[in-house]
């Protein structure tokens, strides 16, 4: 659904040339649905806006959908739908009205948009509302309201670009509980993107990440996880030298240089977490040292972004926010 080779930006800006997007390459099959993360500047929105055909590439080739970006932008954009930050129903116009209205502008009868607009307002629950404008409604029905005008002409390809944005934590579920019934009964190919790593984290199959316009890493997030962080045993001792022989016990069971002892406290990053942790204790009475106390942490998608660039995706993300 997504092929790409060598796509790239580059940007002008005061007489200097700004690579926003550096040679990418995404592959994303049918009825996948894919998680593009990274924080902002790092050419995730770029990327988005050439996916979609709203920015033209300055190199590189992409075929969204069956369609060349470049050779036939109407032709992807009949076979997409996209769902941006912004809202895309007019604050003043009847909620069925925008989407019978979004079905003719993609060629649908009067009667075709009709039954369309209906099995989405359904869908979607939104039938109670369909009599009312788009500015009265709440936060998480007007995201709704954006996913159904994405779907009225039935994409086999959705963007959804932070979708869930600005919604409290139960508007966000109900989201993206018709999200995944939606997909599931249609088998629609999703390409997402979020803030909300938890959302990457749970509901996406494989994960992107970017930085500096290139893919560093693309795996399903178990494995991301697994490979790249690994859950992390905190320890605490009665002394600084029982730490330090605890640190040297843990460094036996760690993935590679990855204790650290600090006064009473040792953290060590290791893999399976949950097998190694009784072990680990057991070793650790047999030679004499008391654990006064014992943590085990799963890794996260910021870990995982930690560990490749030295920095936090949520800190890149408030950086780009203060910006």
């Amino acid at each position: 659904m997504i092929h790409t080779r060598g796509l790239a930006r580059r940007f002008r800006v005061r007489k200097e040339v700004v690579e926003a997007v550096r040679g990418l390459d995404i592959d994303v099959g049918e009825g996948e649905l894919v998680a593009f993360l990274g924080p902002n500047g790092a050419g995730k929105s770029t990327s988005l806006r050439m996916l979609t055909t709203l920015l033209p590439p300055t190199a590189g080739t992409a075929v969204v959908a069956g369609c060349d970006v470049v050779a036939d932008p109407a032709g992807t954009r009949r076979r997409i739908g996209y769902i941006g930050q912004g809202h895309g129903a007019g604050e003043q116009f009847v909620v069925r009205d925008e989407l019978i209205t979004q079905g003719r502008c993609y060629g649908m009868s009067g009667a075709e948009s009709r039954t369309r607009a209906a099995e989405l307002l359904d869908s979607l629950d939104l039938a109670e509302q369909a009599g009312r404008t788009a500015g009265t409604l709440s936060g998480g029905q007007r995201r709704r309201l954006d996913i159904a005008l994405g779907l009225v002409h039935r994409p086999r390809l959705l963007f959804l670009d932070e979708p869930s944005t600005g919604l409290d934590p139960q508007n966000r579920a109900n989201l993206w509980r018709h999200i995944l019934r939606l997909r599931a009964e249609s088998g629609t190919t999703i390409f997402l993107t979020t803030h909300y790593l938890e959302e990457a984290d749970s509901m996406a199959e494989r994960v992107m990440v970017i930085d500096h316009g290139r893919v560093i890493a693309d795996d399903t997030p178990q494995q991301l996880k697994a490979d790249l962080a690994g859950d992390v045993i905190t320890l605490t001792t009665g002394t600084g030298p029982e730490a330090a022989r605890a640190g040297g016990v843990a460094e036996r069971f760690a993935s590679g240089p990855a204790v650290t002892v600090e006064g009473t406290t040792v953290r060590a990053r290791v893999r399976q977490g949950d097998a190694v942790l009784p072990e680990l204790l057991r070793t650790l009475d047999g030679e004499g040292v008391k654990a006064l106390t014992a943590d085990l942490r799963r890794p996260t998608l910021d870990d995982v972004f930690l560990n490749l660039t030295g920095r936090s995706l949520r800190e890149g993300d408030a950086e780009g926010a203060a910006a």
